[in-house]
């Protein structure tokens, strides 16, 4: 079996629009803070210099987003109510969704905004293949190739309400992109709801969560490197009490 990695990382390195905190206690602190601890919790006295080279473990300790870096999206994300019920969050949701045959839809000719039901369409007959239950979809916009940089949050492609709901009548419950969001960028919606006055425009695929219970993984990578069907994904969330989100380590299993 071969693994390939479809995430990308949480760097607080690189430019982020909630930027990531993250701060490194070495092992030499981390055996003084297990000392200073010991002494104040328990009352015992323990010399950390002892320790191989003064060293016991590091700590990391990061201030960021469920919505940083590869991650799963939970119905309660997309809000409150939701015409099948309570929308569940991502501790909550089956672990059967998160591990399933994957299929790679290219859009990535597409310009920047949205994409409706007939580029899809079109997809399916390319590769020649209709997603059935249970599939794990994945678009490919290429938009990983921006991740790290400003661009990445306003230049990629994203599906419309008609787009959404053809793969959820197909049976897909995990819809996920390489891109920042399964909507079109926030400029490009904005420009056109000023345009028009349309709300229908605005995060029109986050909304239909609100309408029929599914999942999406955004930020997702290296969708270039796996076929078009073919393979097993795994993207198995955090379990983050009561969140409307967790991080996922998504990989595609090929068999050699």
């Amino acid at each position: 079996m071969r693994i390939i990695d479809l995430s990308t990382p949480i760097d607080a390195e690189v430019w982020e629009p909630n930027p990531v905190v993250h701060k490194v206690m070495s092992c030499a602190e981390g055996g003084r803070h297990m000392a200073d601890g010991m002494k104040e919790r328990h009352g015992i006295d323990f010399d950390p210099s002892v320790l191989p080279d003064g060293e016991l473990l590091s700590l990391d300790t990061m201030t960021l987003t469920t919505h940083t870096g590869t991650h799963v999206d939970a119905p309660s994300h997309y809000g409150t109510r939701a015409a099948y019920g309570t929308p569940r969050h991502i501790d909550q949701m089956p672990l059967e969704w998160f591990i399933g045959p994957g299929v790679v839809l290219d859009i990535s000719d597409a310009p920047v905004g949205a994409v409706g039901a007939d580029v899809l369409r079109r997809e399916f007959d390319r590769i020649g293949y209709l997603p059935r239950p249970r599939d794990i979809v994945l678009l490919r916009t290429g938009a990983d190739l921006l991740s790290g940089t400003p661009k990445y949050f306003t230049d990629f492609v994203g599906l419309d309400a008609e787009a959404t709901h053809l793969l959820l009548d197909l049976g897909v419950l995990v819809i996920g992109t390489d891109a920042f969001s399964l909507d079109a960028p926030f400029p490009n919606m904005l420009e056109r709801y000023r345009a028009t006055g349309d709300r229908s425009v605005l995060w029109p695929a986050h909304f239909v969560g609100r309408e029929r219970e599914y999942c999406q993984i955004e930020r997702l990578a290296n969708l270039d490197q796996v076929p078009s069907t073919g393979f097993t994904v795994s993207c198995l969330p955090v379990k983050i009490a009561r969140a409307g989100a967790g991080w996922a380590r998504a990989v595609a299993l090929l068999d050699d």
